[in-house]
């Protein structure tokens, strides 16, 4: 079920609580011929008055108006009808997309003689055969599919985590790329909070102080390898996560970072130095982490660090930071 907004314009008579133009005032009919006498001369005087205050002021509105038309004239076109925005509800929002690739439909829409409907690349795909009917496709623009298309705005899904954009319906997978509001959850066992990722960094602050270890960017801390450890920057609050994944003689180290992966957020860098005891020598690793939205408890398949389970006896120190990556732990 999909919910989105269809505006237009007003066709009928123009909005009710337009203000009205002043109406002179007419003047008073006396029997007594000599107040009308006297007064007709005041009521002349304040009759050009008003008018000449009408005048003026009719001037002054038309010359606003046009200032604003040609300032934003597709605002002013729309503020001048009646506000017909409606919400609506698809029981099936399939029927927004092309029944051939299954796409967003966008302008040019084309329909066969049947109304079988398909996008302007699947046309090219069929070759211009309906794949429904068989009959020609290609050549008849469904302008009634457009109009509804080019009409309606929908709501990004992350809405109720804060996002209030909205974008045409075809449009709604490009803008999801790039939101910073895609829900990420704690990555604190057995805590089930799911949220934008500020909040997330908030609700880590707020819940699991005792739980994470504080970090500074650029400035090395001693960590277990033996663990999956959960680290929060001090002051902007990034929570970054290294995980451990035992295998034979071996562990897998992958470090990540809980937020989305939209350029908005930015990217980090982390540097890694292992010291075994029994052992010359050191083990370094310096790479990109990923953003991700979820911890997840499956090895992976890529981005990890492999390091033997005899060095894991020493001490190891990572270093985070901002952009790509750098420095010494």
């Amino acid at each position: 079920m999909a919910r989105f907004s269809v505006s237009g314009g007003d066709d009928g008579e123009g909005s009710s609580n337009h203000q009205s133009r002043k109406r002179q005032r007419l003047p008073s009919i006396d029997e007594d011929e000599e107040t009308a006498g006297s007064s007709g001369e005041e009521d002349e005087e304040d009759d050009r008055q008003i008018e000449s205050m009408s005048d003026d002021s009719d001037r002054e509105v038309v010359i606003e108006e046009a200032r604003r038309i040609a300032e934003d004239p597709v605002t002013s076109q729309i503020s001048s009808s009646k506000d017909s925005s409606l919400s609506v509800t698809l029981l099936d929002p399939d029927v927004l997309d092309c029944p051939i690739c299954c796409e967003p439909l966008k302008a040019p829409i084309f329909q066969c003689d049947n109304g079988h409907l398909a996008c302007s690349v699947c046309c090219a795909k069929v070759r211009n055969i309906c794949p429904s009917c068989t009959l020609p496709v290609g050549y008849i623009r469904c302008r009634a599919m457009e109009k509804v298309i080019e009409t309606s705005r929908v709501s990004c899904t992350n809405a109720k985590y804060g996002c209030k954009e909205k974008m045409l319906y075809g449009n709604r997978f490009s803008h999801e790329k790039l939101c910073v509001f895609p829900p990420c959850s704690c990555p604190v066992l057995n805590c089930n909070y799911t949220g934008y990722y500020k909040d997330l960094n908030s609700h880590v602050r707020a819940k699991h102080k005792d739980e994470v270890i504080p970090f500074v960017w650029d400035v090395s801390v001693t960590i277990r390898l033996d663990k999956t450890t959960i680290l929060q920057e001090e002051k902007d609050g990034e929570v970054m996560v290294v995980q451990v994944f035992r295998g034979l003689h071996v562990v897998y180290v992958v470090v990540t970072c809980i937020a989305p992966s939209a350029r908005e957020v930015g990217c980090f860098s982390y540097y890694l130095v292992t010291v075994p005891l029994a052992v010359d020598g050191s083990l370094v690793q310096r790479s990109m982490m990923k953003n991700i939205q979820k911890l997840s408890n499956e090895q992976p398949e890529d981005g990890f660090m492999v390091i033997p389970s005899y060095m894991l006896s020493g001490s190891s120190r990572i270093l985070l930071g901002r952009g790509r990556a750098y420095g010494h732990a």
